[in-house]
């Protein structure tokens, strides 16, 4: 299979770029630089709010499939670009579509749901509460339309909370290791009650390739592991795993009253697809 990744050069991207290689695809690595891929993927220096001319899937080598990544300011939920980025990226895969693209999957995420209590699937009503969700979950809407009407195969790829490659995200362990760091020897913190469905980089980067190497399951489909475990328990799994001379100061933050006490993935989907690999 030849799949293009948009956004081959972020944080997830290429760790995906990766997987796909390993798995034996031919991958077409876009993004404005790419000084971070795979060196096995073929790539392309693209800025795709700025699309030329002509016959853009063709341009871009007639991928089979289209893993849209690509996405600016993902770890700052209310920036100013978040809506206003939406109607490039419609504008960069309805072009693909129309030039003759296939088979379009495109990374989600949890945010799109908002405030919910419990297991998340493909029915799961959707509310969300920052404009990154806002902005995600308007696109998912007008490309399932779009994709309908053009009859082309769309997935859409929804993520939960990732970590891993620590140092390149904005999460709460890139912040425990640069105290660390910076020596301190304590770390506000909430109460870690609520529950969250982690998973690492490589292990979602994993889900991501099996997915977009197959066809016949489609739709929404959660890239998770379905396990809900507490903040506090994957914290101080963190810090043993790593060996930080650090300790939680529990209850310095209040928890946030839009923080759902327990929220996860159905893996359903993603675990009928593994089984059929």
């Amino acid at each position: 299979m030849k799949i293009l990744v948009t956004g081959a050069n972020g944080y997830i991207g290429r760790h995906v770029v990766k997987a796909l290689l390993d798995k034996g695809a031919e991958v077409i690595a876009c993004d404005i630089v790419c000084n971070d891929v795979d060196a096995r993927a073929e790539c392309r220096s693209l800025n795709l709010f700025e699309l030329p001319e002509g016959n853009v899937w063709e341009q871009l080598g007639s991928p089979d499939v289209c893993l849209h990544m690509a996405w600016r300011n993902g770890f700052v939920h209310n920036a100013p670009t978040q809506m206003g980025d939406v109607s490039a990226h419609y504008n960069f895969m309805t072009a693909m579509i129309d030039g003759g693209l296939k088979q379009l999957a495109v990374m989600g995420t949890m945010h799109e749901v908002g405030y919910w209590e419990g297991a998340i699937d493909e029915n799961t009503p959707c509310n969300p509460i920052s404009m990154y969700g806002i902005a995600k979950d308007a696109l998912r809407r007008a490309m399932i339309q779009y994709t309908d009407q053009k009859g082309c195969i769309l997935q859409w790829l929804r993520a939960y909370y990732i970590l891993g490659d620590d140092r390149k995200n904005n999460s709460i362990f890139c912040k425990l290791l640069n105290a660390a760091d910076d020596g301190k020897k304590t770390f506000p913190f909430t109460t870690g009650k609520n529950k969250y469905d982690f998973i690492t980089v490589d292990e979602l980067a994993h889900l991501i390739s099996a997915v977009v190497m197959q066809n016949e399951i489609n739709g929404i489909i959660n890239v998770c592991k379905g396990e809900p475990i507490s903040l506090a328990e994957r914290v101080e799994q963190f810090i043993r795993d790593n060996g930080l001379d650090i300790k939680l100061e529990y209850g310095a933050f209040p928890d946030r009253p839009y923080d759902s006490p327990c929220e996860y993935g159905d893996a359903t989907k993603i675990n009928k697809i593994l089984k059929n690999i």
